[in-house]
Parts: structure tokens; sequence; C-alpha cells
């Protein structure tokens, strides 16, 4: 990832004018290497970081639309079970209105046939006492004829 690191820098033992105005040249030119080097390194630095950017940001995005699929899913099922539910308690709502109708009807008969074994138990006992005063009646008739 880093440049390749260029050679030292020479030093200078003599102060002549021409070897200082060739050193200076190599010093130039080692700079302007060294400054466009850096460009080019920084270049390809900051597309690399792009690109491991737009795939950082890529990824994230998918991550979230899985993240919120999952939750989708997992809140449309709610959903749906609800509305069944909804739907169950209707029905036994129904059921349990056309039950309590039903109930109300079986009590009115049940009473109805209290009423009618409660009248036939009393009818019963009338026509016991009846043949009971008939043979009371009878006995006396008899004694009275005897007599």
């Amino acid at each position: 990832m880093y440049p390749p690191q260029l050679p030292l820098a020479r030093t200078r033992t003599a102060f002549s004018s021409d070897t200082a105005s060739s050193n200076r040249g190599e010093l130039e030119e080692s700079l302007l290497l060294l400054i466009h080097e850096h460009n080019h390194f920084s270049l390809k630095l900051r597309d690399s970081t792009e690109k491991a950017k737009n795939n950082a940001i890529r990824s994230a995005s998918q991550l979230s639309e899985l993240l919120v699929d999952t939750v989708n899913s997992g809140v449309q099922n709610a959903f749906v079970n609800e509305e069944r539910i909804e739907m169950e308690i209707g029905a036994l709502t129904e059921t349990i209105v056309r039950y309590g109708k039903q109930t109300d009807q079986w009590l009115a008969a049940t009473q109805a046939i209290n009423t009618a074994i409660k009248e036939i138990g009393d009818f019963e006992n009338w026509m016991k006492m009846i043949e009971y005063d008939s043979r009371s009646v009878a006995a006396v008739i008899r004694n009275i004829h005897e007599a």
C-alpha cells in the first residue's frame, strides 16, 4: 500500500557551483518524483476508499432490507393470525348466541313439562281423593242401607 522507499539524499562534500546546480536539479527531480508518486498513491488510496465505502453502503443497504423483510414477514404473519382470530371470535359469538337461544327454548320446554307433570300429579291426587271420597260415600250408603 505504501510507495516504495526512495534512496536517501546524497550529501555534498564540495561547494562548487556546478555541483550545486546539478545537485539542485537532481533534488528537484527527486521532489517532483516524490510528489508525483504521492499524488498517484493518494488517488489509488482515494479510489480504494471510495470502493470500500460503496461496498459498505451496499452491504448495509442489503442488510437493512433483509432485516425489514424479516420483521415485515413476522408482522404480516401476526396480522394474518389476528384476522383469523377475529373471524373465529365472530363465529364463536354467533354460536354462543345461537346456543343461548336454544338453551332458553329448552328451559321453556322443561318448565312446560314440569308444569304438565305437576298438573298430572295434581290431577292424579285429585282423582285419588275423589276415589276415596266415593268409597267413603259408598260405605256410608251401604251402612245406611243395611241398618
